[in-house]
């Protein structure tokens, strides 16, 4: 099945670098729409006339249909071919894309949203096994640092696109801006794409899928709505916790006792793949937290416009760029695992002097810190995306890709529902103790000084008092987040012994790899 697939790689030049291009613009197609929309909510809330609650589902349905649909992607390749199948929903993608620019109301537009959702799912995963089976496998570090480009600076360019669009012309062409991505992605697949052997004997495990699909949604529905509605304090989120516990249960039980479960258990015996899933996590955790917190922060804490707060994490962007740029080439010579260790230490350096940030800080310190923890991501990013596939069966990697994907968009929404969440509760507690000192018996409220600039008998000093102590309370529960997250990531590096050796793989198998490819 995979032959044809991997012959892309036996002629190198014009056809492999269409196809390139090809999977880029998907991967970069679907990685901004994560993020570039919700820069826009405000504006479409207006337009569509909707409540808060209504619009928040633009978010909740694109990223639970996304999330449920991302796990069949591996069969569904399979069974119709991998070719039809990315046709089918890069088109499908852009023209849900452009049916959203067009909605005339709310409940048009959570239905196209699902859409592409629905449709958005497969071009990650696709792009990836398209990336992997087109270079020869001492070349998979370069086609994994091109294809990570596209899956790490979409989220980090969404907001700033997402904001210069809406201001510039409308919220509209948050939409409107895939269409020509679309139309790339279509016509050079159809052009330069060769298609695998589709397997018509397949089987779809309906209860199994059913199962994964209503533990996933409830799982994404509760973390999505959670901080709205007070997480454990609401009955619905109760309720999706444990309609998403009974789905996972189910899905277990009968995939453990199937013969041919939905999803195929064969590829947690792979050593290398088992390790990717691990840290794919934790950089699902670790990302997309962090870049939850870091545009707040510029915005709320230190007030730059978004666009500005947008061109600062830009730099984040420019970090791994660079680091992807030269990542490829010390796979030849590093370990994987020494690589990852590296990015690793300095992504947690970078948020241990995030934590001593305040409402002060300047912009060289931020584009320092910013570069840093990019270059860090990229020198994690790479080197996982290499070797989760490096040991694996060629007809296991849809599958795999999928399964990678899954885990990154789940470990990503945990992630952020956990920092906004402690981000919330932290400022509330941090407000309520600092306030306490907010008193006519405290000396340094009855300074001259400060006594003319904060007089707590007027509504207006009070006023003041209060907005000071807010932001001083943020700035505390922000750097609380940071803490949080560098720990998780010093806790994560020891499993970084999971990894095999990386390097002598790469050389040994290089040579039968070219071999069988051109054979």
């Amino acid at each position: 099945m995979t032959a044809p697939a991997a012959s892309s790689s036996a002629v190198p030049g014009f056809r492999r670098n269409m196809v390139t291009i090809c999977a880029m613009t998907a991967t970069i197609m679907q990685a901004l729409d994560t993020t570039i929309a919700n820069v826009a909510l405000p504006y479409m809330q207006g337009t569509l006339s909707a409540s808060q609650d209504q619009i928040n589902w633009v978010l909740t349905s694109y990223i639970v249909a996304a999330a449920i649909m991302t796990a069949p992607v591996g069969w569904i390749a399979n069974r119709f071919g991998r070719k039809r199948t990315f046709i089918v929903c890069s088109a499908g993608f852009t023209i849900a894309s452009v049916m959203c620019g067009l909605a005339q109301d709310i409940t048009q537009m959570v239905l196209f949203r699902l859409l592409q959702g629905v449709f958005g799912a497969a071009l990650v995963p696709l792009s990836q096994a398209v990336m992997l089976d087109s270079y020869a496998l001492h070349e998979r570090a370069k086609a994994m640092a091109i294809w990570g480009m596209g899956v790490m600076l979409g989220p980090i360019m969404g907001p700033s696109l997402g904001a210069w669009l809406t201001e510039t012309y409308s919220w509209h062409w948050v939409f409107f801006v895939n269409l020509p991505f679309g139309a790339v992605t279509v016509l050079g697949l159809m052009a330069f794409m060769e298609e695998t052997k589709p397997n018509a004997e397949l089987t779809f495990d309906w209860f199994g899928f059913a199962a994964l699909a209503i533990g996933i949604g409830s799982l994404q529905i509760a973390l999505d709505r959670g901080e709205d509605l007070g997480w454990l304090e609401s009955n619905e989120i109760i309720i999706e916790f444990i309609v998403a516990g009974v789905g996972f249960y189910y899905f277990l039980a009968h995939s453990l006792t199937t013969q041919r479960p939905f999803i195929q258990f064969a590829l947690f015996k792979d050593r290398n793949f088992v390790g990717g899933c691990v840290f794919m996590t934790v950089m699902g955790l670790v990302l997309f937290s962090t870049m939850a917190l870091s545009s707040p922060y510029l915005q709320n804490v230190i007030g730059y416009p978004i666009i500005t707060a947008g061109v600062l994490l830009a730099t984040r962007g420019c970090g791994t760029f660079v680091a992807m740029m030269l990542v490829g080439r010390m796979l030849r010579y590093i370990e994987a695992r020494t690589l990852i260790i590296v990015g690793l230490a300095l992504t947690a350096l970078s948020l241990f002097q995030m934590t001593a940030w305040t409402d002060q800080t300047g912009v060289p310190e931020i584009i320092t810190i910013s570069i840093m923890q990019g270059f860090g991501f990229g020198l994690v990013f790479v080197p996982l995306s290499t070797v989760a596939f490096l040991t694996l069966p060629g007809e296991l990697r849809t599958d795999g890709t999928s399964m990678l994907t899954l885990v990154r968009n789940v470990a990503s929404s945990i992630g952020i529902s956990i920092a906004i969440a402690q981000l919330t509760e932290g400022t509330r507690r941090n407000h309520a103790i600092l306030v306490e000192h907010i008193n006519p018996f405290n000396h340094a409220l009855q300074m001259p000084n400060v006594a003319g600039l904060l007089n707590l008998s007027t509504d207006a000093g009070r006023a003041m008092a209060d907005a000071m102590v807010m932001v001083q309370a943020q700035i505390l529960a922000f750097s609380h987040d940071y803490q949080l997250v560098m720990m998780f990531i010093l806790v994560s590096i020891p499993l970084a012994v999971m990894i095999g050796s990386t390097r002598t793989a790469l050389r040994a198998q290089a040579a039968p790899a070219d071999h069988a490819v051109m054979e």
